[in-house]
């Protein structure tokens, strides 16, 4: 049979304002914590949860749970900070105000196999994970190194390689995860842009990646008879449990983990720092190319947000990136990184007459060598060298064949000439809100103990980064006070 929600949200509201009475005739004797989730969870409408998972149902067998109720469960376990089904389901026969709160009867709750069951619904594929799980082996990516490196990448190159590609293929949302995203764009995250808390015709975005460690190991066993043959290093494929993870650098804590690498967007001038748009992906990733995929994945997921800010770390340095923003009106507030060339200060031996040429510390103004388009940049050479003598300076500043050259930056640069300008107080007051993202990459994996679910599939990581996700959002909502909750209650009870 297809869930049939009658009487929505209310209906719920009225079960349980006769059953929570029932088994608590005094509820004042509760503790201020218990009601604090209690008033969120009373005014959380998930009724569209029935409507949306309806295609998930078959019209024949057994009624089955309503959707509505299975979610918000399962967004209850996650508040009470519970990582395991098995542990949730014995609470909730155990425990009358659990169950009640979630919608289901005391002594008619819904066992394990329910649960994962729902999970199953909601996520669109019939394998679990998004590779498959034999798979060749791979090394470990390199360390950085000095202390707080990321893993190394040449951002630059990476980045003028992919955009082009990114924007012409145009990722369409077609991953097992839409429906889960669905749940919460349409009863989270688009109510909390009505509230006014994101707006999404002037969008400030903030985005960073950060290591989620899902086991201490990586799980793998053979499917070759190559051991037993006397070779025991091939490099055939092996069985993983977690395809979709391998090894990472986490450079905060400078070792490595095994897991995920979540790239978490975050609407930056929000006041609670409301999550907008996640992706996880392999560990051993760069941010630059965490950020090009799920940035276009986000568009394609999102097409009504109107981006007008972009606040990344240093790790997003590259000029094409600062192109693509000039592009689509987009204004960037990105840190510069230190291990990339080209920035303010010249050489102290040179200096720049008043046209913008520069002059060697013979006192001659250099001879213009061309100009590289792709980072905004003109070439000067030494003017005592051609390309058939060399340098034939009698006080050469260069052991070069060809002499000293130095590059000026031409006023059209996106890179180092921000609007507002990088030293201004401006720059810096916005550039601070790019804090945002990782303090609710903090609220995920430290309040809500995303790191602590015992997962072996990237379904039950989406269902839980999600989860958590709407957790956020509620949070976010203006509730009544508890006092008057329960004047309220009382007064429906009567």
């Amino acid at each position: 049979m297809l869930p049939v929600n009658i009487g929505g949200h209310s209906a719920y509201q009225d079960t349980f304002v006769s059953e929570f009475l029932k088994f608590y005739p005094d509820p004042f004797s509760l503790s201020k914590s218990t009601w604090d989730y209690i008033v969120p969870f009373w005014y959380l409408d998930l009724s569209m949860t029935d409507s949306i998972m309806q295609e998930c149902y078959s019209i024949f067998g057994p009624e089955p749970r309503l959707p509505s109720c299975m979610l918000r469960s399962y967004l209850l376990a996650l508040k009470l900070k519970v990582t395991s089904i098995t542990v949730w389901c014995r609470m909730l026969r155990e425990t009358p105000l659990y169950a009640i709160l979630s919608g289901f009867s005391f002594g008619d709750t819904p066992g394990v196999g329910t649960f994962y069951d729902f999970f199953s619904r909601i996520w669109q594929d019939d394998e679990y994970n998004l590779s498959p799980k034999d798979r060749f082996p791979k090394v470990k990516p390199p360390k950085g190194k000095k202390k707080g490196d990321k893993t190394p990448c040449d951002s630059s190159s990476t980045a003028s390689r992919l955009l082009p590609l990114l924007e012409r293929w145009q990722l369409k949302p077609a991953n097992p995860f839409f429906l889960i995203f669905r749940l919460y764009h349409q009863q989270f995250l688009s109510f909390s842009c009505s509230k006014g808390l994101i707006d999404t015709e002037h969008l400030a975005l903030a985005g960073d990646g950060t290591p989620v460690r899902t086991a201490a190991q990586q799980r793998k066993k053979r499917i070759c008879d190559c051991k037993e043959n006397g070779c025991s290093s091939c490099n055939c494929k092996r069985h993983y449990s977690q395809p979709d993870c391998n090894w990472g650098w986490d450079s905060h804590r400078e070792c490595y983990f095994f897991g995920y690498h979540l790239y978490m967007y975050v609407a930056s001038d929000s006041h609670s720092d409301l999550p907008v748009f996640p992706l996880l992906e392999r560990a051993s990733r760069h941010d630059m190319l965490s950020f090009l995929h799920s940035f276009f994945t986000m568009k394609a997921y999102l097409p009504e947000f109107r981006i007008e800010k972009l606040l990344l770390d240093s790790a997003h340095d590259a000029y094409a990136v600062y192109e693509y923003c000039r592009q689509e009106n987009i204004t960037p507030f990105i840190d510069l990184n230190p291990g990339h060339t080209g920035h303010f200060t010249y050489k102290d031996d040179f200096t720049i007459d008043e046209d913008g040429v520069p002059i060697c510390k013979m006192g001659l103004r250099m001879h213009k060598d061309g100009y590289e388009a792709a980072k905004h940049r003109a070439k000067y050479r030494c003017p005592k060298a051609n390309r058939k003598q060399g340098c034939f300076c009698e006080h050469p500043c260069s052991p070069a064949k060809y002499g000293r050259t130095v590059h000026i930056f031409t006023a059209d640069n996106p890179r180092l000439f921000n609007i507002p300008p990088r030293d201004s107080t401006a720059w810096k007051r916005e550039y601070d809100g790019r804090t945002s993202v990782e303090r609710s990459n903090k609220r995920e994996k430290e309040d809500y103990k995303l790191e602590d679910g015992r997962h072996r599939s990237t379904k039950m990581w989406y269902c839980r980064l999600y989860g958590i996700m709407m957790l956020q959002h509620l949070d976010a909502w203006e509730m009544p006070s508890v006092e008057t909750f329960q004047k309220s209650l009382l007064g429906l009870a009567a």
